[in-house]
């Protein structure tokens, strides 16, 4: 969700062919609820309503706004855009956290879903702009996979902002948006892509309503996950993705990301492995061996690195436990080292080094490894 900004005009008054859509209501049921959370978003509100003014899906759609505690211009930009879309046959719910307090994001989504009435429901962020064929792409998709959260490809603004991450985003395989649910870029598919029936998403229980610096997007993401949901992704650019200082995200701690995909990855992972290790004998691959449960640190039998250094060292030693004596980790290249892997090394990073090396044991992902970076 955004936040701050200043105002940047109102609807265009610029005449578009108009996609003849059936009457919503009156028993007619509404195909796709657009779903917008908004804080003080008037820098951004403009462009993002206007997109939805611009979809060229043709079967019944509105939008659900909810602003929550906005003290900017964003309740009037949601005013006149009201007008302008629902003479385009697009009805627009607006909902509003009448208290001088935002509740947070995930309260501010599931009050927007709640008000709606779509069958299903397009998530979209204040400060982000759809493509014209959004909605139809994803609800094609959508039809097909009921039990999904569909995403897709994205572009980023400023186009130079945040390089690898988009580049992770738009070019992970459909296995690898299972497999590399545990790296610190958060959800394979981002959350203002989301496009998911109604019913799963009551189904997965709504977003966590704790506020600020609760990444609300990854614990749905992980209960999806959990309950069975599968994940896809159109492959066509269907939104421009801004990066700013005042976005939500950067309110969420790494210590909290960390700490959940910790316990994701134990849950789904290491609970069925006997023993593994950890691709990483620098403070990445320790970092992950500390925050381990006792039952899981057992189960790690070595590290494993490129760097002779840490190699020559021959042990990690866990200084904090409090066992006698204290576990010496055996550190060992590579090549020497026993399958499955959990990988804590970057990807995209070292000019394709690291990615040869692991291409040489010709390994499967999401059998014997998995990404922890």
């Amino acid at each position: 969700m955004a936040e701050a900004g200043r105002a940047s005009g109102s609807p265009a008054t610029a005449r578009r062919p108009v996609p003849p859509r059936p009457p919503a209501g009156r028993g007619h049921a509404v195909q796709v609820s657009v779903i917008v959370p908004v804080h003080n978003s008037e820098c951004w509100l403009d462009e993002c309503l206007k997109s939805v003014w611009e979809q060229d899906f043709k079967e019944t759609m509105e939008l659900s706004v909810f602003n929550d505690a906005s003290k900017d211009c964003s309740a009037e930009i949601i005013e006149k855009w009201k007008i302008t879309l629902e003479d385009a046959g697009v009805p627009v719910i607006i909902g509003s956290n009448g208290s001088s307090q935002p509740r947070g994001v995930g309260f501010a989504k599931n009050q927007a879903v709640i008000q709606s009435s779509g069958t299903y429901l397009c998530f979209l962020d204040s400060d982000d702009v759809m493509m014209p064929q959004r909605v139809r792409l994803q609800h094609e998709a959508a039809i097909q996979r009921p039990n999904s959260i569909i995403g897709c490809q994205v572009r980023r603004e400023p186009q130079d902002s945040t390089e690898r991450y988009t580049r992770w985003i738009n070019s992970l395989s459909e296995e690898q948006l299972l497999t590399q649910v545990f790296t610190s870029h958060g959800p394979t598919v981002i959350m203002p892509t989301w496009f998911c029936s109604r019913e799963w998403f009551f189904h997965v229980g709504k977003f966590d309503e704790g506020g600020k610096g609760v990444p609300e997007d990854l614990l749905f993401f992980y209960k999806h996950i959990q309950k069975g949901g599968e994940v896809f992704r159109v492959n066509h650019c269907l939104l421009l993705y801004r990066y700013h200082p005042q976005a939500a995200t950067h309110s969420v701690l790494e210590g909290t990301i960390w700490n959940h995909r910790v316990r994701f990855l134990e849950d789904r992972v290491l609970s069925s492995w006997t023993s593994f290790t950890i691709w990483n004998a620098g403070k990445q691959g320790k970092k992950l061996y500390r925050s381990l449960s006792p039952a899981n640190r057992k189960k790690v039998t070595a590290f494993c690195d490129v760097d002779e250094k840490k190699i020559t060292k021959g042990f990690y030693t866990y200084e904090e436990s409090e066992e006698r004596p204290k576990p010496k980790i055996p550190i060992c290249h590579f090549r020497d080292a026993t399958p499955p892997f959990i990988i804590c090394v970057k990807l995209d990073l070292t000019g394709g080094a690291f990615e040869t090396n692991l291409n040489t044991l010709n390994l499967k992902e999401g059998m014997d490894y998995y990404h922890f970076n």
